[in-house]
């Protein structure tokens, strides 16, 4: 992935750019997340949070529980709905890669939460699958 990129919302009134790697890439499939995707899973690029600049409008946030966080600050547009962040701590910026400019840049190394995942959700057999998290050092 490219070290600098942009994305933002489907209306146009939250823009963001990066300019770093992410930390990670990886697809999870936890029930927060379905429900806040719509789909089967929600495709995160995880960035270092000082990479993350927001260059347009204000998101707002909403806050669930998270086994390894406490809870997942996630951030829409006020505006359009569209989820655009989650799992914000100092360290880290999750960024869906559905709000990516270009989501083909995108290329997920894993799968988590599995034990969340429908049956109908066809997973990639190549990636690994964790049924929580990925242990640390994985």
């Amino acid at each position: 992935m490219p070290t600098s990129f942009t994305g933002g919302c489907a209306c146009g009134a939250i823009r963001y750019e990066c300019n770093a790697e992410p930390i990670v890439m990886f697809n999870c499939h936890c029930r927060d997340c379905q429900r806040l995707s719509g789909g089967p899973y929600t495709a995160v690029a995880y960035m270092p949070a000082k990479a993350v600049k927001i260059t347009k409008g204000t998101p707002c946030y909403y806050d669930t529980p998270s086994a390894a966080l406490g809870h997942n600050k996630r951030g829409f547009c006020p505006d359009c709905g569209s989820r655009l962040f989650g799992g914000i701590t100092d360290e880290g910026h999750g960024i869906t890669a559905s709000s990516l400019d270009d989501p083909g840049l995108f290329h997920p190394q894993f799968d988590i939460f599995t034990s969340d995942a429908q049956a109908w959700d066809h997973m990639d057999p190549k990636l690994p699958k964790f049924e929580k998290y990925r242990p640390s050092g994985s």
